[in-house]
């Protein structure tokens, strides 16, 4: 009988000539398994000696001058990957550092590692004739409470980026993004329900203890993080207003480039025209039901109000 069911015909040799084939595809399984796994030893290796690189040059790297904190699930994957592509926008070694949220006992030195030299930044003034900047974006900074006394004793000019969205659809996009993530096992409407429960607790725990890091807080907050009248308070009364762009995720959305190029103006730079505004991290998930929606509007509705009456400024969310 064939040990790999090929042979057409039944006999000892036969079965030899199969067994030697199945000896080498596996033997080929081996081979292919330890180049995955050497390819993988080797990237983490290159990873760790570039960090370990960077961590020892710090002293000599900049500090961010804009960070977008925010909202979640409002684009702010799309506009950072758009900014990073004008010339004078040099992005970071990756787009979320969370620093000042759940890596900040890591210390400055690690955070500035993950930014570009002053050499960078000379280079770039001699000889080109124009200053680089470079930051991040981080979009739970905007909700973690203790984030903004943080950035303020530790980069006061640097500019901030907000994009708000309609807080019933952002809270919907929240939900499938962690379904996605497999941190959430609920329905959506048990998860709406249930979430006063989850987060009790979680932000007086974490204004007592700087070092603790809620989980719930960080990925159960579909309701809360939409309350952005309180959220943009914090902030407000810390910073001066003319470091603080906001932007509406729904414009973001329609026109990209009117809004791309309002955030490049906001910075100080020359205008540059970007080409392809293809947009990044879009979820795929079904439509809310129209009883939910309208039991979400109905609950941002009154923060709506103050939010629209805090800015002066009306985002037609219904």
């Amino acid at each position: 009988m064939s040990l790999i069911g090929e042979c057409e015909e039944p006999g000892d040799d036969v079965c030899a000539v199969c067994f030697l084939v199945l000896c080498t595809r596996f033997i080929a399984t081996l081979n292919i398994r330890f180049l995955v796994i050497w390819h993988r030893s080797v990237r983490k290796v290159l990873r760790k000696g570039l960090l370990l690189t960077r961590l020892l040059t710090s002293s000599l790297r900049l500090m961010p001058d804009f960070i977008i904190i925010g909202a979640q699930r409002c684009g702010t994957t799309s506009l950072y990957n758009y900014l990073i592509q004008h010339p004078w926008i040099a992005p970071a070694s990756n787009k979320e550092v969370h620093f000042f949220d759940y890596n900040f006992g890591k210390g400055l030195a690690w955070y500035r590692a993950h930014f570009p030299s002053f050499l960078h930044k000379y280079y770039s003034r001699r000889v080109q004739g124009q200053d680089t900047i470079t930051g991040e974006s981080s979009p739970y900074y905007l909700f973690h409470p203790h984030v903004p006394n943080r950035i303020l004793e530790t980069a006061p000019q640097v500019k901030l980026i907000v994009i708000l969205r309609n807080p019933v659809d952002r809270a919907y996009s929240h939900y499938h993004h962690e379904r996605r993530l497999g941190f959430e096992a609920l329905s959506f409407e048990e998860a709406i329900r249930r979430e006063e429960e989850r987060l009790e607790g979680e932000l007086e725990r974490m204004i007592r203890d700087e070092k603790y890091h809620s989980f719930n807080h960080q990925h159960y907050s579909y309701l809360s993080r939409g309350i952005y009248v309180d959220q943009i308070r914090a902030w407000m009364n810390l910073f001066p207003k003319n470091q603080i762009l906001i932007l509406k995720s729904e414009d973001f959305h329609n026109d990209p480039r009117t809004v791309y190029n309002e955030t490049v103006k906001f910075f100080g730079l020359p205008a540059w025209q970007l080409g392809n505004f293809k947009e990044f991290n879009v979820g795929d998930y079904p439509k809310m039901p129209a009883a939910m929606r309208k039991h979400l509007s109905s609950y941002f509705n009154s923060h709506n109000k103050r939010l629209y009456e805090y800015l002066g400024r009306d985002f037609g969310w219904n």
